[in-house]
């Protein structure tokens, strides 16, 4: 009984929790609509912008991705498409976009950069030396942009204390499972995590699928030259900025992540990466992600004591309270997923608490084909591939690899 009494004592702490990211979320969306109604007549006076769009791959919906940022409501800016090969398939949907507006001004750079670790550095260094202007966008492939993006981030540049200025970001499409989920994830512990973060910790938390800065700014740092070999690039510019006394802001505006087709191969790789991430950086930090998950805590009772009466129910109580709060943010923020989807929200959570451990017992990550292990504050050494060590990280692999 006292497993039973102490697992669920941390999942009402945890629900309790969620309930302060709801919070979070629905102020900071509050906040959004009174600065848009504010700034809605400005049509002038905003600084000219390089965006930045670094492309690897196919990623869902690219080419409407890719698109939506050449349809800004914005009087000057410049977009940059950076690859690493001509054989990339991206580089032909780029190359589409840019026939299909000749009268942008699009630059297609390809070029192979190998100056650090980091693979999404390397591919913007060439594209950030050839940008012609002071402000800068960095935004990832997979962002599906509206037509007052830049407009809506580009305002907090008025004030010269803010140093970059980063977005809320909701997940949409969903057409497999790890699409799904990973949608139900971002638009309930991330978006919380990082609003929370915000509002009650005054503390920076930049998700790197969407910076703006200057670029005065960013070489204070050190330019992208500092972060070249660290996974978390964007956590760190962030931290950095504001260690330097500058503004590090979370601008209401939302920007959406399409996700569409993932496997759960996929879902899985990519919180396992991220949790590693977070271990590295945030040390003991890292506890309270597993104590907040709710649902997880609820069903450990379930598993190391007994699936009596009142442990399934009590299971099932948090569970209903997790999808309420989930499908009350996704009204918020306007996802149209079906409400049926969010019934899967529970299996997901406890899908996250499994992934959790995961980097307790493992340092390395595979990132776009490269095997790197990740030390204090997220810095990537390369992964021997041969001698004794390298028969751990292979054992692991066929392990997994039977599994998925």
């Amino acid at each position: 009984m006292k497993i039973f009494i102490m697992f669920a004592g941390l999942a009402v702490l945890g629900l309790i929790a969620y309930g302060f990211q709801i919070w979070a979320v629905r102020s900071k969306l509050k906040t959004g609509d009174r600065e848009s109604r504010a700034s809605r007549k400005k049509r002038d006076g905003y600084p000219p912008v390089s965006v930045l769009k670094p492309l690897k791959g196919l990623d869902d919906n690219l080419f409407d991705n890719l698109e939506s940022i050449c349809m800004q409501d914005y009087p000057k800016y410049e977009i940059i498409f950076s690859l690493q090969d001509f054989n990339d398939p991206a580089y032909k949907i780029a190359k589409k976009i840019k026939d299909k507006y000749p009268a942008k001004d699009i630059t297609i750079m390809v070029e192979s950069c190998a100056s650090g670790l980091n693979p999404k550095v390397n591919n913007l260094i060439p594209a950030y030396r050839i940008a012609k202007f002071e402000h800068i966008l960095i935004s990832d492939s997979n962002v599906m942009a509206n037509r007052n993006y830049l407009q809506e981030i580009a305002k907090h540049m008025e004030d010269p204390e803010v140093g970059l200025v980063s977005n809320i970001i909701k997940g949409t499409g969903g057409y497999s499972f790890g699409a799904i989920f990973e949608n139900l994830h971002m638009n309930s512990f991330i978006m919380g995590s990082v609003c929370f973060l915000d509002k009650f910790l005054k503390m920076p938390c930049v998700v790197g699928k969407s910076m703006f800065m200057r670029k005065k700014d960013l070489e204070a740092i050190g330019g992208f030259r500092a972060v070249k070999d660290v996974l978390a690039e964007d956590y760190l510019i962030g931290k950095m900025m504001h260690s330097m006394g500058k503004k590090v802001v979370l601008s209401h505006h939302m920007i959406k992540n399409v996700n569409e087709y993932w496997g759960m191969r996929k879902f899985v790789n990519r919180h396992s990466r991220w949790g590693k991430l977070r271990w590295k950086i945030g040390g003991i930090k890292y506890f309270s992600e597993l104590f907040s998950n709710a649902v997880f805590m609820s069903f450990l009772p379930v598993l190391l004591w007994e699936p009596s009466r009142i442990t399934l129910a009590f299971a099932a109580c948090v569970s209903s309270i997790k999808v309420l709060g989930d499908i009350y943010i996704s009204r918020k923020i306007r996802t149209q997923m079906s409400w049926l989807l969010y019934l899967l929200s529970p299996l997901k959570d406890l899908i996250i608490g499994f992934i959790w451990f995961v980097p307790i017992f493992s340092t390395t990550v595979v990132w776009r084909g490269n095997r790197y292990r990740i030390g204090k504050d997220s810095m990537l050494s390369p992964c021997p591939e041969t001698g004794i060590w390298s028969w751990k990280y292979r054992v692991t692999d066929t392990i997994k690899a039977r599994l998925a």
